[in-house]
């Protein structure tokens, strides 16, 4: 946070002693806000046997993983490579479980090779899950005619969505599942990211909870994630505590009626790690024109993909003289892209207002510990960053900047 005229301190080290280390721009995450948030949301879900297991593909990053660990969380995995890194990071294989999207006989394959839980999100594929690995266990992901998001691109339920078998089609599942002595041992739903309102989580779990009742030997039902984050200042946040207890309650009764206690999962990404991170930036070039004062940055949607994408707002911190005059400016990166802004909405490039950017000064582009470098790029061969862990006053390097030489290093 900013304290009186100091620079913008994160997990106690200033901002311009972390770019003099490390170098501009700088992927910053406070570790402290991630065990926080981690908490927050195990303390609020008061049905006993529940499980958080990280959406590993809003931040795969090792050290993330690791702390994450350590808290007591699972991992939801979504490739392949998500599952090496989180077995690298120590992960015990029955913790990790496979949500693949389209997923090919060769991803399936390896997930089995690893030990580690897979769910299945089409009857093609459980088909062929059925022929190649009979008598084995497996879940199922479940389309719940609902979705809900942030964006259009992120939501993941309802009759446009590729996610998931269909709600309906659970009688087509069983008979495929019962044709190769397969056990279906948990259902899973999933409908979208960024959701700031119980009421959509509590109607896609009535769904999700009317379809397990039709499936005997269940021991699992994984409710997804989604949970959002105030990432504009007019936002409220999820109110936890209301959702936590509500969701613990229908689970509750579910279970009851079911006749057996089973472990409820849920799978948070962008809600245990957004928060806590910062894209640390120098500003490199302003100049004007008859509509905007742009600040050029050197950085670009290469690092921060989610402005471009869709039209989302990271609130920008003058982290160098914070208590400057605000002005109304458009934040440019330095990708050579007229869509390359980081000032956008719905509608394109608007102006903000930031406290008076100078040459030099470091900007803080918060709230991107989600989907900032794991969805980063080498476009227009920029490198990529480095990323640091804060707390307590100490910086900690967890991934080093890329060099030219990284360009070329897989080249034949």
């Amino acid at each position: 946070m900013a304290d009186g005229t100091r620079e913008l301190q994160l997990g106690g080290v200033g901002a311009s002693e972390l770019i003099e280390e490390f170098g501009s721009p700088l992927f910053v995450y406070e570790e402290d806000v991630i065990r926080s948030r981690y908490e927050d949301l195990r303390s609020a879900i008061t049905y006993p046997k529940t499980k958080i297991h990280y959406a590993a593909k809003a931040n795969s990053n090792p050290a993330i993983l690791a702390l994450l660990r350590d808290l007591g969380a699972g991992i939801d995995a979504t490739s392949p490579g998500e599952v090496f890194l989180s077995l690298r990071a120590g992960f015990s294989p029955s913790d990790i479980l496979f949500t693949g999207v389209n997923s090919s006989a060769e991803d399936l394959a390896y997930c089995r090779e690893q030990g580690v839980g897979v769910n299945i999100g089409s009857l093609a594929l459980l088909e062929l899950w059925g022929e190649t690995y009979p008598g084995t266990k497996v879940s199922i992901r479940v389309n719940p005619d609902v979705g809900a998001g942030h964006h259009d691109h992120t939501i993941t339920g309802g009759p446009h969505s590729k996610f998931g078998i269909y709600y309906d089609r659970m009688d087509r599942a069983q008979e495929i599942a019962d044709r190769y002595d397969v056990d279906i041992v948990g259902v899973h739903a999933h409908i979208g990211s960024g959701i700031l309102e119980t009421s959509s989580f509590l109607t896609a779990m009535d769904i999700i909870l009317e379809t397990a009742t039709a499936l005997d030997g269940l021991e699992f039902v994984d409710i997804g994630g989604g949970m959002g984050v105030p990432y504009r200042p007019e936002d409220t946040p999820l109110p936890l505590t209301e959702m936590g207890h509500a969701m613990s309650e229908k689970f509750s009764t579910f279970c009851a009626d079911y006749g057996s206690s089973l472990e409820l999962k849920l799978e948070p990404g962008r809600f245990l790690v957004a928060e806590a991170g910062t894209l640390l930036t120098r500003v490199t070039n302003l100049k004007a024109t008859r509509s905007y004062r742009f600040v050029g940055v050197d950085t670009g949607f290469n690092h921060l993909a989610r402005p471009i994408l869709y039209g989302s707002y990271h609130h920008i911190d003058n982290a160098t003289r914070p208590d400057a005059i605000e002005e109304k400016v458009v934040v440019g990166g330095n990708l050579c892209e007229s869509g390359d802004v980081f000032t956008r909405g719905d509608h394109g490039i608007e102006e903000r207002m930031v406290p008076s950017p100078h040459m030099g000064d470091i900007l803080a582009l918060r709230e991107a510990g989600a989907y900032g470098y794991s969805m980063a790029s080498n476009y227009n061969s920029r490198l990529l960053p480095a990323e640091v862990v804060v707390s307590d006053g100490m910086a900690r390097l967890v991934r080093r900047r890329q060099t030219l030489e990284d360009l070329v290093w897989a080249d034949v």
